[in-house]
């Protein structure tokens, strides 16, 4: 009967003391959602009840093969140092971090980080705030008045020509009875010129 009750107590026990062990083991630093650079400090418990060894690991975010890849070798510490993550060893993206503690008696206890963004060489997720521009105010000027004047009608002046003044008769202008005169008296002279050089070329010719 005792040895039934001991049989009994030590199955009870034992998964208290192993939900008493993963309640213990944390990863205090980095948080999720947070933004990695260069060499972070990972903090946190690893030194629980019977536990004998500890590691850290990543994985990409979304992989659902599993695969995982080591970090370092933890020490067994209770709210220090982990270890120290290089991050600029892996490209710029999304992680998950894991903590594995492994217990003498081959419980294994993990804690997982998720939703770490390293970047090292992208920028940063986390908008910059716009300066907001008051807007400059335009000044208003009066508009000026024109006021309209009276047009002034313009009566246009007669402006009175010169008389012509008669000019003299020109000397040199003969009268028409004249040039008749001078026309036959020039016709009768070149006949009689004529008829006396006929005259003279036919007594000579005798």
């Amino acid at each position: 009967m005792r040895r039934t009750l001991a049989f009994l107590t030590l199955i009870l026990l034992l998964p208290a003391s192993a939900v008493s062990a993963q309640a213990a083991v944390a990863i205090a630093s980095p948080a999720s959602g947070q933004i990695l650079t260069g060499v972070v400090t990972i903090t946190g418990t690893s030194a629980v009840d019977g536990s004998v060894a500890a590691d850290l690991s990543f994985a990409y975010a979304g992989d659902t093969t599993g695969t995982w890849f080591p970090v370092a070798s933890v020490q067994l510490v209770t709210d220090g140092v982990l270890a120290e993550w290089d991050t600029t060893a892996i490209t710029d993206g999304d992680y998950s971090l894991r903590l594995r503690v492994t217990l003498a008696d081959g419980t294994v206890l993990d804690v997982l980080v998720s939703d770490l963004h390293i970047r090292n060489y992208t920028p940063t997720d986390t908008p910059i705030p716009t300066a907001t521009v008051p807007p400059t105010s335009t000044p208003i000027l009066p508009t000026p008045t024109i006021t309209s004047s009276p047009t002034a009608t313009l009566t246009p002046t007669s402006t009175p020509l010169p008389t012509p003044t008669a000019l003299p008769e020109n000397p040199a202008i003969l009268p028409s009875n004249e040039i008749l005169t001078s026309i036959v008296y020039g016709g009768l002279s070149a006949t009689v010129l004529f008829l006396l050089l006929a005259l003279y070329l036919r007594l000579r010719m005798k």
